[in-house]
C-alpha cells in the first residue's frame, strides 16, 4: 500500500544471519544506509554481510561496543539498542528489523520474545516502525519480496521496483510469486518508467506553477479516469503557460496508460518534446480536389523515389487479444507493412507481433487533440504511400465502427492512393461475450443498439430509449458514465435520450480492457453502475457500457424468461424483474469480476509469423 523513499535514510538490523543479509540487500537496493547490530560483530556475521561491510556498503557494530553493564546479556543488548538510537538522534533511524528471533541450530543464539519485546518497545517509544521475524504481534509492518528492475542495455538500476507481500502468511511463497511476476514483465519496463519521469518533468516545466503541475500529475489526487472529457483544441489555438502545462499533464497520463512499454522505453528527448508539442501538425481539412505535384513530407519520414506503388491498409485489430486478429490483419502487420500507424488503444500484445524492422508510430490522440491527431495520421499515411510504401493504419476493434475509417478512405482516395479496408472483430460484440453477456439471446434480447458516448467535437449524444427486448452497447462513454446514466433514467425527454426512460433496476455492465489479462467486469442495476465503477478505484480504459436484460441472461443457470412476461400487468412485471435482479446479484448491490476465463490460456501461445 505504501512505498517509502529511503534515500539518505538509515535502516537498523539486529542480527547478522542470512536473513539479516536479505533485509540489508533490500534496504541497500532502496537507497537506504544500513547498520547491523550483532553479538560478535564482524566475526559472527554471515559471509554476505562481511563482504558488504568490507566493501563499505554497510556498517557492522558489536553489541559489546555499545552496551554498558547489566544483569543479563539480553538486557545489555536492549540498552545497546537504546544507546545507539539516542546517539544517532531523533528521526535518524527510519526502520528497525530484528532478525535473530529465528530458531537456529544453537538455541542460545536465538533472541527470546521477552528480549525482542523490550527492543520493540524501545523503538516504538521513539516512533520507529519495527519488524520482528516470526513474531507477528511485534510487527508494525511486513516485508515484501522485492525486485529492482535494471536497464537491459547498461545493467543500471532503474526506479521501477516490484514488491509482493502475503502479509506475513507465506514469505517463501511471496518470493516465488515475485519471481513469476518479474519473469513476465517486459525487460524495458524500468527504462519506460525513467522515460515517463522525463516526460513528467517536461510537462511541469511548461508552467511556473510547480505545485499545480505536481498535483495534476499525482495519480493519488487525480480522478480515476485518464479520459476526462475536454474541449477540442483548434488549429493555432493560443495557450497560456498554465493551459499548456495542464494539457501536457493530461497527455502524459494518456501516454502512460496506452503506449506500450517498448514504445515508452525507446523515446528520446526530441521525440518527447514533439509528443508533448501543442502544435497541430496538419491543417484540419479534407481536400476538395485531387492535388498535383509531389507531396512533401512534414513528418521526417524516410521518403525516397518510389520503387512500387504505395497503398494503405485500414486494418481492424479486434478487441485486443492477439489470437482474435484475422488472418488478413496478421499478414498485413507481419508481411506487408512498411509503416504501421496505430491508434493508442491497440494493446502491446498485438503490436508485439510486428517485426522489429517495421516502423511503428502511435497516434497522438490525447484529450482535446483528437481532430488534429487524426489529420496528422492521414497526412503521414499519404506521404508514405506516395513514397511507395505499404502503410497499415491499425485501429482497435472494427475500423468502420466509430473508427473514422470513412474520413481516411475519402481523404486518401482524393489523392489517388489505393486503399483496402480489412474488417476486424468489433469490441461492441466481442467485449460483452468475454463477460459472458450475449448482445442478443432468445428469451432475453431480440435487438441491439450500438452508440457512442462522445459526439463530434467532444459533445454528448442522444441515447436510445428503453425497449425491453433490446440491448444497448455504448462505446467510448465510460468517462461520462454518470451523465449517461442520468440521461437514461430521467423521466423527462431531453436532447440526451429518445423515447422511454430505463427502469432503474435494469441490469448494466461496464467491461474494461476486454480480452486482456487484466479484464474487469462490473455489473449492477443501472442506477448503481456509476457508484459500482467508482468503488473499484482507478479505471482501466478502454471500457464500454452494456445495458439490458441480456446482461444477466447467462449468469449461473441462466434466465431466458425475461420476454415471456409479454404485456402483462406492469406492477407484476416490475416485481418479477426485481426478483430476477435479487437472484442475479445474490443479495449484493453489485459484483466485480477480474481476469479472463482460464480457458483462454490455450490461445496464449504467440502467433507464428506469416
Amino acid at each position: 500500500m505504501l512505498a517509502f523513499r529511503m534515500d539518505a535514510k538509515l535502516t537498523l538490523i539486529v542480527g547478522s544471519n542470512r536473513l539479516a543479509a536479505t533485509r540489508a540487500f533490500s534496504a541497500l537496493e532502496a537507497g537506504s544506509a544500513v547498520v547491523i547490530l550483532a553479538n560478535g560483530g564482524m566475526k559472527s556475521a554471515c559471509d554476505e554481510l562481511t563482504w558488504r561491510a568490507e566493501n563499505k556498503q554497510l556498517e557492522i557494530i558489536d553489541f559489546d561496543d555499545l552496551a554498558g553493564p547489566s544483569e543479563s546479556s539480553r538486557d545489555r543488548e536492549v540498552s545497546a539498542v537504546e544507546s545507539f538510537l539516542d546517539e544517532r538522534g531523533s528521526g535518524s533511524v527510519s526502520l528497525v528489523f530484528i532478525t535473530d528471533t529465528l530458531v537456529s541450530s544453537e538455541i542460545s543464539l536465538s533472541r527470546s520474545q521477552a528480549s525482542a519485546t523490550q527492543i520493540y518497545l524501545a523503538c516504538r517509544k521513539r516512533n520507529i516502525p519495527v519488524n520482528v521475524t516470526d513474531m507477528p504481534s511485534l510487527c508494525d509492518f511486513t516485508v515484501c519480496a522485492t525486485h529492482r528492475c535494471l536497464d537491459p542495455q547498461t545493467g543500471r538500476a532503474t526506479p521501477l521496483q516490484v514488491a509482493i507481500t502475503t502479509n506475513g502468511h507465506g514469505c517463501r511463497l511471496a518470493g516465488r510469486i515475485k519471481r513469476e511476476v518479474v519473469a513476465k514483465l517486459d525487460s524495458d519496463a524500468g527504462v519506460a518508467v525513467e522515460k515517463v519521469s522525463q516526460l513528467r518533468t517536461l510537462a511541469k516545466n511548461a508552467s511556473d506553477d510547480y505545485e499545480e503541475a505536481e498535483s495534476e500529475l499525482n495519480e493519488e489526487t487525480t480522478v480515476a479516469s485518464p479520459n476526462r472529457p475536454v474541449a477540442q483544441r483548434l488549429s493555432k489555438m493560443e495557450e497560456s503557460a498554465k493551459e499548456r502545462a495542464r494539457r501536457r499533464m493530461k497527455w502524459v497520463a494518456q501516454i502512460s496508460e496506452y503506449w506500450s512499454l517498448r514504445q515508452l522505453a525507446s523515446l528520446d528527448e526530441k521525440e518527447m518534446t514533439n509528443t508533448l508539442s501543442g502544435e497541430l501538425l496538419s491543417p484540419n481539412c479534407v481536400p476538395t480536389q485531387t492535388p498535383s505535384g509531389p507531396a512533401p513530407s512534414q513528418h521526417d519520414l524516410a521518403i525516397s523515389p518510389p520503387k512500387k506503388k504505395g497503398r494503405v491498409l485500414l486494418v481492424g485489430s479486434g478487441p485486443g487479444h492477439p489470437s482474435l486478429l484475422t488472418l488478413a490483419a496478421h499478414a498485413a502487420l507481419t508481411r506487408e507493412a512498411d509503416l504501421v500507424l496505430t491508434d493508442k488503444l491497440v494493446p502491446a500484445g498485438v503490436l508485439a507481433l510486428i517485426p522489429p524492422h517495421i516502423e511503428v508510430r502511435v497516434a497522438r490522440k490525447f484529450p482535446g487533440n483528437a481532430d488534429g491527431a487524426q489529420q496528422e495520421m492521414m497526412d503521414m499515411a499519404l506521404a508514405a504511400a506516395r513514397a511507395g510504401r505499404t502503410v497499415v493504419r491499425l485501429k482497435q476493434g472494427d475500423p468502420a465502427l466509430y473508427g473514422r475509417v470513412g474520413e481516411e478512405l475519402l481523404f486518401l482516395r482524393a489523392y489517388g492512393v489505393d486503399v483496402l479496408i480489412i474488417p476486424g472483430i468489433s469490441s461492441a460484440l466481442a467485449a460483452p461475450l468475454f463477460a459472458h453477456i450475449p448482445v442478443t439471446q432468445r428469451g432475453a434480447a431480440e435487438a441491439l443498439a450500438v452508440c457512442t458516448g462522445v459526439g463530434r467535437g467532444g459533445k454528448g449524444v442522444r441515447l436510445p430509449g428503453y425497449e425491453r427486448a433490446r440491448t444497448l452497447v455504448v462505446l467510448m462513454g465510460v468517462a461520462r458514465l454518470q451523465s449517461m446514466v442520468d440521461a437514461l433514467l430521467s423521466n423527462e425527454l431531453s436532447e440526451r435520450r429518445t423515447d422511454a426512460a430505463y427502469p432503474p433496476y435494469v441490469p448494466a455492465a461496464v467491461i474494461e480492457r476486454a480480452s486482456m489479462p487484466d479484464q474487469r467486469v462490473v455489473v449492477a442495476p443501472l442506477r448503481d453502475i456509476a457508484a459500482a465503477l467508482e468503488s473499484v478505484g482507478e479505471q482501466r480504459p478502454p471500457g464500454l457500457l452494456v445495458v439490458g436484460w441480456a446482461v444477466l441472461s447467462l449468469w449461473g443457470l441462466g434466465d431466458m424468461t425475461v420476454l415471456n412476461e409479454g404485456d402483462g400487468n406492469a406492477r407484476e412485471i416490475e416485481t418479477k424483474d426485481k426478483e430476477r435482479i435479487e437472484r442475479w446479484l445474490e443479495g449484493r448491490r453489485w459484483r466485480v469480476t477480474e481476469g479472463l476465463d482460464p480457458l483462454w490460456a490455450m490461445f496464449d501461445a504467440p502467433i507464428p509469423p506469416a
